[in-house]
């Protein structure tokens, strides 16, 4: 039976630690998972054990894999789970991986669901409706998107009336050189994408559009 010869700081991945035995490396893990596996040179490494290395070796690499993911943009859970099992990683070490990632706090869907919130009311121009819509996309359950979106649109003290009629002014001035109905055809279209309510958009319609007609 092999027993642990080495654990060396790895010369490529800062904060992972090379497990040796028996002249090769039989694991790559933290130092929580040394510590919780009470590794140390002189360790028989016997079959439990070496599947243990294995498995935590595992996770640590989905975790890794995942922690990059997260570094290039903020992600609920459920979608970084569907992304990595959609990369090949397998489902067991993802959820285990997210777990620890909710532990230390890099994965928050509440926190989440407020930042993206925010960003969107504020300078998105788009709808209630349509924020909830794109959190869902993004796996953030109802309950959670519906409450940080109150919170934010309180926050920021935003009217959506004023906030559609806004975007409304903006898309009008690049529409000039089009006749009324291809004008109105197009504003409604632009509106409706945005996720604002069929009444809401026809007031608009009839504040830009019908009103200066009569004009």
């Amino acid at each position: 039976m092999n027993t642990i010869t080495a654990i060396t700081a790895h010369p490529r991945k800062p904060g992972r630690f090379s497990i040796e035995a028996g002249g090769e490396v039989v694991g790559i893990l933290s130092i929580d998972a040394i510590e919780r596996l009470h590794l140390a040179a002189g360790c028989a490494v016997d079959e439990p054990l070496r599947a243990a290395l294995d498995r935590e070796s595992a996770i640590l690499a989905t975790y890794d894999r995942a922690l990059n993911m997260l570094a290039a943009r903020g992600r609920a859970a459920a979608e970084l789970r569907r992304l990595l099992v959609r990369k090949g990683e397998p489902a067991e070490f993802v959820d285990a991986a997210i777990e620890r990632l909710r532990e230390v706090g890099f994965i928050d869907d509440e926190n989440f669901a407020r930042q993206f919130a925010r960003s969107r009311a504020t300078s998105g121009g788009i709808s209630r409706r349509r924020v909830q819509q794109e959190l869902a996309r993004r796996g953030v359950p109802r309950d959670v998107s519906t409450e940080a979106i109150a919170q934010v649109y309180a926050e920021e003290a935003i009217d959506e009336q004023a906030s559609l009629m806004q975007v409304a002014a903006r898309k009008l001035r690049t529409l000039g050189q089009v006749d009324a109905a291809t004008r109105r055809r197009r504003l409604y279209g632009y509106l409706a994408r945005r996720g604002y309510d069929a009444d809401d958009i026809a007031r608009a319609l009839r504040e830009f559009i019908d009103r200066s007609a009569t004009e």
